[in-house]
Order: C-alpha cells, then structure tokens, then sequence
C-alpha cells in the first residue's frame, strides 16, 4: 500500500483510536511483563515479554493488511511499553500477589485491541468477515506469543473462553453498526462485551469441551 493511503487510513483512525490503541498497548505491556515477573524473568527479559506482547498482534494484524507494522509509525507505542515496566516494578508485590490483576489488564488490553483491528480493517476497505478476523488476531496474537516465550500453553488453545470472546466482541460491534450506532458506540459496546466474557468466563470457570 502507498504510504499517501497509509498516512489516509492513520488520519482517518483519529485521536480516540490512537489513544484506545495506546492504552491498549500499555496494558497488553503490564499484562505480559507481570507475567514474566511471576517466571522470575530478569528487567530485560519481562521488557522484552512485555514487548512481543504489547506489538505481536497488532504487527501480524498489519502484516496480513500489507502495510507498515502500526508501532514503527510512531513512538509512542514504544514509550508505552516502556512506562509499563517501571510500573510493574514499582507495584510489583501487587501486582504479582493478586492473580486477578493478569486478567484485568490482559482482558482491557484484548478489548480495545480488538476495538482497533476492527476500526482499521474497515477503514481500509475490507468486509466485515475480514475484520473480524483481523479484529481477533489483533487480540489474541499478542497473549499467544507472550505464552509461547514464557513457556506456557497459549491460553488461545485452552479451553477457557479467549479468542470467542474476541469474535463475540466483534459481532456485537458490526450489529451496532447496523442498528446506526456511531464508531464510538460500536467500539465500546464491543469492548464491555469481550471484558465481561473474560471476566465472567474466568469467575466462574466457562470453558468448552475438551477434544477426546
């Protein structure tokens, strides 16, 4: 894609995409240096866990889209993932000790990830179907390569309910669409939507049927 589209595409995201995807970028970071935290990973090591986890859904999002990876547009993507790690080091016994901080900002972050790989999809043109798609990759991909660095089985692949709630989150978004919702309607209608699915899937333990 030309880099006048691009530029196109970046301008019409506006302000209120830019800071959901930051936002998401900085919990995503928390979330995936947290977790390297628990595994008694070094401060370059949860950096870089916090990193891969923050850009590695947004990157392959952008990737298959055909366009520049979205955290070499601009620095404030990688400023985000570095505050992420003073505040895991600061409120680090806090963090650690309560189990529920990991799904608070990993839920917040998948959200309003999700939120962005739709709006951007749709901007460039591409079916709903695809961005859904696209909408679930910018999610889920990030927690996936988090797991696998950390050594973990992907919490994608388990039975609980992760990358469904994803999707759920972006039928709600496109059946805001039609009823003449706003964007602004359709991105938090879909963000309370895939948070509340993990809150609730977590809490009381939903998951699917294991393959036997």
């Amino acid at each position: 894609m030309e880099q006048s589209a691009l530029n196109t595409i970046q301008e019409s995201m506006g302000t209120f995409e830019f800071m959901l995807e930051i936002i998401a970028t900085l919990f995503y970071a928390i979330s995936g240096i947290r977790l390297a935290a628990v595994k008694k990973f070094d401060w370059f090591g949860a950096y870089s866990i916090g990193f891969v986890t923050a850009i590695g859904g947004g990157t392959m999002r952008d990737v298959f889209l055909g366009i520049n990876p979205f955290w070499m547009l601009d620095h404030w993507y990688a400023t985000a993932t570095l505050v992420a790690l003073p505040i895991v080091i600061i409120f680090k016994k806090y963090l650690v000790r309560l189990e529920g901080t990991f799904y608070i900002f990993d839920a917040v972050g998948l959200a309003l990830f999700v939120d962005v790989g739709i709006t951007k999809t749709l901007l460039m043109g591409f079916p709903m179907w695809v961005a859904l798609i696209m909408g679930t990759i910018t999610g889920a991909m990030g927690g996936v390569l988090r797991d696998v660095f950390i050594n973990e089985e992907p919490l994608v692949f388990r039975k609980e309910i992760y990358a469904t709630a994803c999707i759920a989150g972006g039928v709600v978004y496109w059946l805001v669409g039609l009823a003449g919702g706003t964007s602004i309607a359709q991105q938090a209608a879909c963000a309370v939507v895939v948070i509340l699915l993990r809150f609730f899937a977590v809490k009381h333990g939903w998951k699917f049927p294991i393959m036997s």
